[in-house]
């Protein structure tokens, strides 16, 4: 009797097995960025959000882990090589994962000040530029905005995961009816095209909608009256819709069957 039942007991251990390794091998949605992806805690407790804390929204959170590891006042620069940011992330990502990023808003600053040194040399080439950085009071290689993009994207696809670049959202800044567009987006997507990244065109895509609007509803709907880059609670929902239809539009991206 004992060697008729282990046949049975073989298939259940395995289908015991194979169930425990599908919950274990629940993937995740990394998100790094800026402020304008994550402003303070998430939460909104000063009235503005950023668009990663709300797009959860759009996943089947029993399917796949949506995780926002944003933080506001950080550049590529600054994200990357602060061990308590990317490493972080880096260390979490498994084969399978993804990680979508949104940076640019603080690479235009000072490559060195006293203040935050995080500012990124204009554009997407292999140029770079050695300092003294005063805050860490050591000598630094600094490189592109494109270069550290194309580094995250280069740890992710070491690590077996998908990475999506986002160009960064455009400030509520106008030039008669038409809103202004900045450069990063450009270098965004050409980092993205020499990477081998997948690329969301999310300020083609904001700018789109705010013309649409017209700039007065923009101004008084979208973002906060004394600031021009972070977008309140209304702006922010319309961000993360509009990046969840590229995910969900760009099906090779893999991400569609967990919306």
């Amino acid at each position: 009797m004992k060697l008729k039942l282990l046949p049975w007991a073989a298939v259940l251990f395995a289908v015991i097995s194979m169930s425990f390794l599908e919950k274990q091998h629940k993937p995740t949605l990394f998100i790094i960025g800026d402020s304008t992806v994550k402003n303070g805690q998430g939460n909104g407790a000063n009235g503005q959000w950023g668009w990663g804390s709300l797009i959860g929204q759009y996943f089947k959170l029993d399917k796949i882990n949506v995780k926002n590891r944003a933080l506001g006042g950080t550049s590529t620069r600054t994200f990357y090589n602060n061990p308590k940011l990317w490493q972080r992330v880096l260390d979490s990502i498994q084969p399978g994962d993804f990680v979508l990023m949104q940076f640019g808003h603080n690479d235009s600053s000072p490559i060195v000040d006293t203040l935050r040194a995080r500012g990124t040399i204009k554009g997407n080439g292999d140029d770079y530029q050695e300092v003294y950085n005063p805050l860490l009071k050591q000598h630094e290689v600094v490189y592109s905005y494109g270069f550290y993009l194309r580094r995250f994207v280069k740890n992710i696809q070491d690590k077996g995961a998908t990475a999506i670049i986002c160009s960064p959202i455009p400030r509520n800044a106008w030039e008669g009816n038409q809103v202004r567009k900045s450069d990063y987006a450009t270098w965004a997507k050409e980092a993205a095209q020499q990477a081998n990244a997948f690329f969301i065109p999310l300020q083609d895509q904001v700018i789109a909608q705010y013309e649409t609007f017209g700039k007065k509803k923009v101004e008084t709907e979208f973002f906060d009256p004394k600031d021009a880059t972070h977008t309140i609670k209304a702006g922010a929902l319309l961000n993360a819709k509009l990046v969840a239809e590229q995910l969900k539009a760009q099906t090779k991206i893999g991400l569609k069957k967990f919306m």
